[in-house]
Parts: C-alpha cells; sequence; structure tokens
C-alpha cells in the first residue's frame, strides 16, 4: 500500500491510498489521517489493503493525484529519532577534522531527537533567515512504527516497522558546531524536515526490502544536475532493525514515530565516494563533498546551499518508476 496526506487546511491532512504508479488516489474513509491508521493499524490493515487492491485493478478508479497537494505522510509527529547508520559519513566528517572516531561508533549507533512538531511538505520551500548559518540538505530513508515496546531486539524491532518513506533533513552547518560544543546537542542547527510525498508498506519494495535495508540508489538531484546516486543498501553498518531497538532501549515508542537512517553515503573501493560527474555515487549531503575537499586539498571548494537553490531527492524501482514520489524544495530566504 502506498499512503499520501493531502492538505485540506487542517493540521493533520486527509490520507489517501495512491497507486503504484502514483497517477491516482482514493480518499480512506476508514481513517481520517495517517496518524488514526497507525494506531488502529491491526483493525485497519485489510479494509485499506482491499481499497489498494481495488485502485490497482480499475484504471478508472480514483482521481488524479497531484504530488503539489501532498503534505509529509505525517505532517506533525509523536517522534522523530533520526540515526547516523552510515558510519562512513560520521567517519568522513570526523577525518577532515583531523579526529579519528571512536570504536564503540561501529557497534552502538549514533541518534538525536528532532523536531516533530513542523514537518514540511516535500515541495514546500526551506524558508531560513540566514546563508551563512550553511544550508545543507541531508537525503535519507526513514520508517514508521507502529507500538514497539521497550527492549525489544533489533530482529523483532523489524516487525513493527510499518511504512518507509523518503527525508530531506535540513541542517545548518555553520550553526552545529556551536551547539555540539554546549555539550547538548542539537536545537537551532536542525529546523523542519521534509518527508516523500508517498509512504508504503515494506512489502511494496520487494525484493529490494531484507526487512531492514532498501537496496535501492537514492537519486539526489541540486540545482538540476545529478548530485548523489548513492545506494542505500550499501556501506548502512546498522539496518533499520538496529535503528528502532535502540531508540526503544529504555522507552517504548508509540505508533506514529518515525526513525531515520541519516545521510545515506557509500565509499568506492573502500575509499571516500567520487562525484557522480566523475563516475562515482556522489553525495546525500553538500558536507560530505566539502569533507572529502578538506582531506584532499586542506580546504573545502563546493558551497552550502544559497537563496534560489533547488534540491530534489527520489528513489526509483529497476524500471525507473518513482517509488515515493519526489522531495522537490527551494530555499528561500525568511522575511519575517
Amino acid at each position: 500500500m502506498k499512503f499520501a496526506t493531502l492538505k485540506d487546511g487542517s493540521r493533520d491532512g486527509k490520507l489517501v491510498l495512491v497507486s503504484r504508479d502514483l497517477t491516482r488516489y482514493i480518499a480512506c474513509d476508514h481513517a481520517p489521517n495517517l496518524q488514526f491508521a497507525l494506531d488502529h493499524w491491526n483493525d485497519l490493515t485489510d479494509p485499506l489493503a482491499d481499497i489498494a487492491t481495488r485502485l490497482e485493478s480499475d484504471t478508472d478508479c480514483g482521481q488524479p493525484f497531484d504530488q503539489k497537494q501532498a503534505h509529509s505522510p505525517l505532517p506533525r509527529a509523536y517522534q522523530w529519532a533520526d540515526g547516523s547508520a552510515y558510519v562512513n559519513h560520521v567517519e568522513l566528517v570526523r577525518k577532515a577534522r583531523g579526529a579519528e572516531i571512536p570504536a564503540s561508533f561501529w557497534t552502538d549507533p549514533l541518534m538525536y531527537q528532532g523536531g516533530s512538531d513542523s514537518f514540511l511538505a516535500p515541495t514546500d520551500p526551506i524558508v531560513l533567515g540566514d546563508e551563512a548559518w550553511g544550508i545543507d540538505m541531508e537525503g535519507e530513508v526513514a520508517v514508521i512504527t507502529g507500538d514497539v515496546p521497550m527492549g525489544v531486539t533489533p530482529e523483532d524491532a523489524r516487525k513493527y516497522i510499518r511504512l518507509i518513506m523518503l527525508v530531506n533533513d535540513v541542517s545548518l552547518r555553520g550553526l552545529i558546531p556551536g551547539e555540539l560544543a554546549k555539550g547538548f546537542g542539537f536545537f537551532q542547527s536542525k529546523p523542519s524536515s521534509a518527508f516523500s510525498p508517498v509512504a508504503i508498506t515494506p512489502d511494496e519494495l520487494g525484493d529490494a526490502w531484507d526487512g531492514g535495508k532498501v537496496h535501492l540508489p537514492l537519486n539526489v538531484d541540486l540545482n538540476g544536475k545529478p548530485f548523489g546516486r548513492a545506494n542505500a543498501g550499501i556501506d548502512m553498518t546498522f539496518d533499520f532493525g538496529q535503528l528502532v531497538a535502540h531508540a526503544a532501549k529504555t522507552r517504548p515508542l508509540c505508533a506514529g514515530s518515525i526513525v531515520g537512517s541519516g545521510t545515506v553515503s557509500n565509499k568506492l573501493d573502500g575509499e571516500p565516494g567520487k562525484p557522480v560527474a566523475d563516475g562515482g555515487a556522489g553525495y546525500s549531503c553538500i558536507a560530505e563533498i566539502r569533507m572529502i575537499e578538506t582531506i584532499r586539498d586542506g580546504k573545502p571548494a563546493t558551497p552550502f546551499m544559497r537563496f534560489g537553490d533547488n534540491v530534489k531527492i527520489a528513489m526509483c524501482d529497476e524500471n525507473g518508476q518513482s517509488i515515493f514520489g519526489m522531495i522537490d524544495q527551494t530555499v528561500q530566504k525568511y522575511t519575517g
């Protein structure tokens, strides 16, 4: 099943089921919004699956789906916990400033608790006050869980993954060092994130989903040019079962909790990746190429995003068909 939330003037939007080719939708009369569906998942799975089947079997069924009318699948959520499962990314960031990563980073996931009260729609602009804040996109994959018990094992945690979607986890690189220096984590440096127009049940991915990872490239374009094509299933040190279990170690997670993968990042023959234009998998954030430039040349050359810059994030199946729809955002100056 593929779910979207249409903007209807309310905080939580209108839940719809979307066809596999993302061209049509049917309203979900059984659930007013996605949070309701997640809260009552066991009771609603069969009736929602019947609607999805009807949508696929009858091409005249439903109304045209316009991704520009979609909000993030959950316009707000009870929990947004973002991991850093691609340790290659963390290693590069630390290496650029001459620091080695602790051995524990390979066995114990990094995770921070982000703001979840004001997610951006996938085509909303990224409105910020100052280019000097170091505006960066972060292309990620995320899962939405059901009710997860405290202390769940990584293997069992996979059973509580209800939906999968894409993320642009916007970061303000110029503000991060000062916040981390305080020893209390991110806040101002992590503005509102955006999620893909569509969230899907894992079975929609077929063999590309192994229960914990999505084995497909994440396509990130910056100002109309390919910037990243890293495969989300490669170099993922911690799968989603491990990330969900990490988040639930000392507390349960309620239905509708979102857990992110962190920036998707691939190595190349054991070395830092190369730009797409040079035959590499590229990057899912600007910070990573800047780190590689710093390691190689002593200083970064690629600028962070400026007002007017555009980022697109999507993922396609083996036939080139978009799976989640597209995050398509332009940076704009906040004028008050």
